[in-house]
């Protein structure tokens, strides 16, 4: 253990130059210059400086230590189960070992953010008029609120390490991040394949910092699900084929957010009022009892988006979207994908005063929104 008045406030400049930016310059590998006690001393450092930034957890991985991942992502995509997701694909072979994006990286530090609700995240679905959208959207796009944390962590670290270079990095990369939160001590990957972890539950996101320095690794984490089915028994269309596995293209998540096109009709009324993501598996997970609080504001879920009403929703155009989900990561589904979702939600109402909402949309100019108009209205006539 490192004691506070073990570390120094700032680390002795290491060889070769200091540039305390983001993409210092200095060709050597300013860890390999660091001691054990000063590795250990900046690790501790770096911790709690990740927890005044609002992060939750921090732990350190190498960059090899996921040797397995790569097998089970090579298996995933040969059964399909990606789906429409061909970037996962494209860089298959990036995604094993961050090195072959950064072969200067020596240490990887994952960081949990959490984003835990404050309800019941599941208390919409009874409201056949309203909608369902994923805890993680219902606030500020996480993608831009974690990168500026990050950034300013990364900056700290080389202030304390002169010489060092970082990368960061929010779900943008071929990174197998869930895979190296688990190797850094953060959670392990659940039987519904998220993240999750004793002291946290499962409702934060992760960024990922790489850099040149050699710190000090975590111990993996162990999975602690033992014979708990309750996230895959939940799974409203059987997207789990086997404990610890996903079909991507039966989740609701992926149909209603990376799903491009028609919808599977047998998968539809499934979907019920979820119109952006699916909360269901993780709702569930009884290591939740143990979740601490989001700490970040700006996931306080916003008022409008709560449960909104589906016929205000399907009323609106392009510019009415672009106004209502600015800074929202549904923003980026865009228009038409998100009409087809809510579609789909009013076809499932059994409300037959949302058909006229429904209706104008019968000749959209997208196929799939047409088609999903036509569906809702020949639903809510069979449910009548």
């Amino acid at each position: 253990m490192v004691c506070a008045d073990q570390v120094p406030p700032v680390l002795p400049a290491l060889a070769g130059g200091s540039d305390p930016g983001l993409s210092a310059t200095n060709p050597l590998c300013g860890s390999r210059l660091l001691t054990g006690a000063e590795a250990a001393a900046l690790t501790a450092r770096l911790k709690a400086r990740a927890r005044a930034e609002g992060f939750a957890a921090a732990g350190i991985c190498a960059p090899d230590a996921i040797p397995r991942a790569p097998a089970r992502l090579a298996r995933f995509l040969a059964l399909g189960w990606h789906g429409q997701m061909g970037w996962m694909e494209r860089r298959a072979d990036w995604r094993g070992d961050p090195r072959v994006l950064w072969a200067e990286a020596r240490s990887v530090i994952m960081l949990a953010d959490l984003y835990t609700p404050d309800g019941d995240p599941l208390a919409t679905l009874g409201q056949a008029d309203r909608a369902t959208i994923s805890v993680y959207a219902r606030g500020r796009d996480y993608h831009d609120v974690i990168k500026k944390r990050l950034k300013r962590l990364g900056r700290w670290l080389i202030e304390q390490a002169p010489g060092a270079r970082i990368k960061v990095f929010v779900d943008t990369a071929p990174l197998m991040e869930k895979p190296l939160a688990q190797a850094a001590g953060l959670g392990w990957q659940g039987k519904h394949t998220n993240l999750l972890a004793r002291d946290l539950g499962n409702w934060f996101f992760l960024g990922a910092i790489l850099t040149t320095l050699e710190l000090p690794r975590d111990d993996p984490a162990e999975a602690h699900c033992g014979r708990c089915r309750a996230c895959l028994d939940i799974c409203p269309t059987d997207a789990f084929p086997a404990p610890f596995t996903l079909d991507a293209r039966r989740c609701i998540s992926y149909l209603t957010i990376e799903h491009r096109g028609p919808v599977d009709p047998a998968l539809r009324p499934a979907l019920g009022n979820r119109i952006y993501g699916c909360d269901d598996c993780l709702a569930v997970c009884p290591w939740n009892k143990f979740a601490q609080s989001a700490q970040e504001a700006k996931y306080t879920a916003r008022d409008d988006l709560r449960a909104p009403h589906l016929a205000a929703l399907a009323g609106l155009d392009d510019a009415g979207f672009g106004a209502r989900f600015a800074g929202s990561p549904i923003k980026r589904i865009g228009r038409d994908r998100f009409l087809r979702n809510v579609l789909y939600a009013i076809g499932n109402s059994a409300d037959p005063t949302l058909g006229a909402a429904a209706a104008p949309h019968c000749d959209d100019p997208d196929p799939a929104v047409a088609d999903a108009a036509r569906w809702a209205l020949n639903r809510l006539r069979a449910t009548a």
